[in-house]
């Protein structure tokens, strides 16, 4: 398979050094530095591009292998508010495009039992609920992208809670969080690749969901998996449609 890749920093070259193990080939690295690069001839080079780039180039990415008809994972987050035209525009145009906030293994299982937690906690009204999660300093959206999907799994099982609101830790926050709400408190730390931890709490004990990625190498190989999954089919995906959860 011919791998363009669209974002060639630290995830980017860990991308590479998975997809050549696996037997596939980089045609197209496209940075900052290269931007003029990302053509429609250059593109159609490749079987399927990978996007970790940036929040602010993801969109031109995307529509750029669109053009190409060029299959598309996407992992960068901080786009998703233009989720739907991004969807209209991907089936009207018969392209590919698969997007997930989190393409590691680990944090689909996760999402999934958090999703089951957020159930049974409908029975249990004095435990309270709450998401933070933990990155390094050069991510640039806040929450992530991992936070908001399990804020939004928690509050599509949760009765009491019909929306999230974010606080970055360390800057202003005058927000009173109403009960209806959830809370994600986000921290940005140097060399923390990401912890994320979802929090029920009442005045007995306290129950804690956490996952916490040594590293980006699973991010890495569950991109190159999508790529694999996604090469000879159509439509618009989310990574949850990889997996066989029932």
């Amino acid at each position: 398979m011919k791998i363009a890749l669209l974002g060639y920093g630290k995830m980017g070259q860990i991308i590479e050094r998975f997809a050549l193990e696996r037997g596939h080939e980089v045609v197209l690295k496209i940075s900052i530095d290269n931007r003029e690069d990302l053509t429609t001839s250059n593109l159609r080079n490749a079987d399927v591009a990978i996007d970790f780039s940036s929040p602010d180039a993801a969109i031109d990415n995307i529509y750029a292998c669109f053009e190409a008809n060029l299959p598309v994972v996407v992992g960068t987050t901080g786009w998703y508010g233009q989720l739907q035209e991004v969807k209209n525009e991907c089936l009207s145009r018969n392209n590919s495009l698969l997007y997930g906030s989190n393409f590691s293994i680990g944090v689909n299982l996760f999402f999934q039992i958090n999703k089951v937690m957020a159930k049974l906690m409908n029975n249990f009204p004095a435990y309270e609920v709450q998401v933070e999660e933990i990155h390094h300093t050069q991510k640039l959206d806040s929450p992530s992208g991992t936070a908001m999907t399990l804020a939004e799994g928690i509050i599509d099982n949760l009765d009491r809670k019909s929306e999230w609101v974010n606080e970055l830790v360390g800057t202003p926050f005058e927000d009173v969080v109403k009960k209806e709400q959830l809370l994600i408190e986000s921290h940005r730390i140097e060399n923390i690749p990401g912890t994320h931890t979802v929090v029920y709490s009442s005045e007995v004990d306290e129950i804690e969901l956490k996952h916490t990625a040594h590293n980006r190498s699973g991010f890495a190989l569950g991109a190159i998996v999508a790529a694999e999954w996604l090469e000879r089919k159509q439509g618009f995906y989310n990574v949850t449609d990889m997996f066989d959860f029932k």
